[in-house]
């Protein structure tokens, strides 16, 4: 249940003229009151006798016995209060019951106050109600209304509880702020998809993504057709800024602004310079990743997989300010990956990506130079350019992508641990759309690596069987049932002609994190074995390199395996 507190009116007439309305687009059915602070309130719905003029002045009795001067100039409060697509309809007694809760709970009539605010509450559909009053109490005096909105939140919660309705995660002040009714009704009329406030937020998340400094944010944003106005110091400083949708104009045909506090908490000048601090100097990548035989996508994709598996450990650690910097990080990972992803891929990782906007802030005060490495990861996946969606560029998403949704799902359990509600709630959802995400990377990866790694020689197929019992015998009866076995098997077949100890690698795999929650341990391993293949220098030299009787032919099929491990040899 979702209760929105709107802006104040001046008039209560033309509140109740459009609640009893057809409204805006003939949405209104069979409007009529469910309740109000006295049961003989006319109702104009219903009672053919009742006028709306007769309910605005009875409404209006206190405010207009004031002198005009001590009047205030916006007396109308308005409450809507909905349930979810998925709830039972409630029945008008149940309606008027959580309508004498909701003023109760946000001061407008306390129960058992006989001098409070005059309300009535309208009912023109089957899941919402909307409630209005006029802010004097019958005694002349206003009405005490702290924190409402969160008192409302906080009943709304109760309410759900008795009325075995949809549990909405609990509100903890750190949400960006959602788009009005008014903002949604104009984005349909303009075709966009989503208000303006949230595309805007989406844009300059995309544009902050592992952007070094102010001047690549603004150059980003523009790039992408956002407006900017930025408020200047006398030096020229940028003190502030504001963006706008190109053709999104207010009544008086200007831009309608959004600061970047109105988007979101953290998208503030002062907010995001923070991160730019704690992130100034951002080189080039490590020279043990700068090898000839990988693209550059792929390269910043296994760097950002090992920035987030550090990221891992810091969210099972104690230190909640690191663990609270390596979630910003994330998020501006996944941003990252959202732009430069192919395909079908890219709508789940944005959908993933707009989700984990809300699990990266909470109450915990991030530690901003905890930040470093992940900001540096989103700042070479962006900076890399588009990969492609097979091949090494394919192999090194599906990593990634695996190691995220390891991240994710952290982050939900670290929210969780702290009753960060809807925070853990979005991880969970982030998840979900990683795991569409993955499914649709690997799945002609993998299907070459099944058909290569059934291709092998029985003598070949023996050998790295006897290893898998040799370095994970605990793992290896599972391994062989599972459909992901055989491309096991062709991912061990590389990396031995590679020239790596592949027991070693397969042991040190395995040991890297859990893997009893994994759907399949074999396809997890395959991106392990592929990203240590990567970073991990081979044993001995290729097997194309050293003597030997017989030659090993590679199959035409075994293109993307031959690519993640048969690299050249780091010196």
């Amino acid at each position: 249940m979702i209760p929105s507190i709107h802006k104040q009116g001046s008039k209560t007439s033309g509140l109740i003229r459009y609640l009893y309305g057809p409204g805006t687009r003939e949405e209104h059915i069979d409007p009529h009151l469910v309740a109000a602070f006295d049961p003989l309130t006319p109702d104009p719905g219903r009672n053919p006798q009742a006028t709306f003029e007769q309910l605005q002045q009875l409404l209006d009795q206190p405010l207009n016995a004031l002198p005009k001067q001590r009047r205030p100039d916006k007396p109308v409060w308005h409450l809507s209060v909905r349930t979810a697509p998925e709830d039972p309809i409630l029945s008008d007694e149940d309606w008027a019951a959580i309508a004498r809760r909701m003023v109760a709970a946000t001061g407008i009539a306390p129960d058992g106050d006989e001098r409070a605010c005059r309300w009535a509450a309208v009912r023109h559909a089957d899941d919402h109600i909307h409630i209005i009053a006029t802010l004097v109490r019958d005694d002349g005096r206003r009405p005490r209304r702290h924190k409402e909105a969160r008192r409302a939140q906080t009943e709304c919660r109760s309410i759900e509880a008795d009325y075995g309705l949809r549990r909405v995660a609990p509100e903890d002040g750190t949400a960006a702020k959602q788009p009005s009714r008014a903002e949604r009704h104009k984005a349909e009329r303009l075709g966009q998809k989503a208000a303006s406030r949230e595309l805007l937020r989406e844009h300059v998340r995309r544009a902050l993504a592992g952007a070094a400094n102010e001047a690549e944010l603004f150059d980003r944003l523009a790039a992408e057709g956002v407006r900017i106005n930025k408020r200047l110091a006398p030096s020229g400083d940028a003190l502030g800024y504001k963006v706008a949708k190109v053709g999104d104009r207010n009544g008086d045909k200007e831009p309608v602004w959004y600061s970047g506090s109105e988007l979101a908490p953290d998208l503030s000048l002062p907010r995001i310079r923070k991160r730019f601090a704690a992130t100034a100097d951002m080189p080039e990548p490590p020279e043990a990743l700068e090898h000839s035989g990988a693209s550059a996508p792929a390269r910043a994709r296994h760097f950002a997989a090992e920035a987030t598996e550090t990221a891992l450990a810091s969210m099972t650690s104690h230190d909640d300010g690191t663990a609270a910097a390596q979630l910003i990080g994330v998020g501006e990972v996944l941003d990252a990956l959202a732009q430069t992803t192919p395909g079908s891929m890219r709508a789940e990782l944005r959908e993933a990506a707009r989700h984990f906007e809300r699990a990266t802030r909470s109450h915990t005060r991030a530690k901003d130079e905890e930040i470093y490495a992940l900001r540096r990861a989103a700042n070479q996946i962006v900076h890399s350019g588009p990969a492609l969606g097979r091949g090494q560029d394919g192999a090194a998403t599906a990593l990634v992508l695996d190691v995220m949704i390891l991240a994710v799902i952290a982050a939900a359990r670290w929210h969780a641990a702290r009753s960060h509600a809807q925070q853990a709630e979005a991880a969970q959802r982030t998840a979900d759309h990683l795991r569409a995400a993955y499914q649709a990377t690997t799945a002609t990866p993998l299907a070459t690596l099944r058909t290569y790694g059934r291709r092998l020689p029985t003598q070949t197929q023996q050998r790295h069987t006897h290893t898998v019992r040799t370095a994970v015998p605990h793992l290896a009866d599972r391994l062989q049932a599972e459909p992901g076995w055989d491309a096991l098997t062709a991912m061990l077949d590389q990396a031995d002609r590679a020239g790596h100890d592949t027991a070693t690698l397969l042991t040190k795999a395995a040991a890297q994190r859990e893997l009893d929650s994994a759907d399949s341990v074999s396809d997890v391993l395959v991106w392990r074995l592929h990203h240590l293949g990567y970073v991990t220098p081979p044993a001995s030299a290729p097997r194309s390199q050293r003597p030997r009787t017989a030659p090993a032919p590679v199959p035409a099929t075994a293109a993307v395996a031959h690519q993640v491990v048969n690299r050249p040899r780091r010196r």
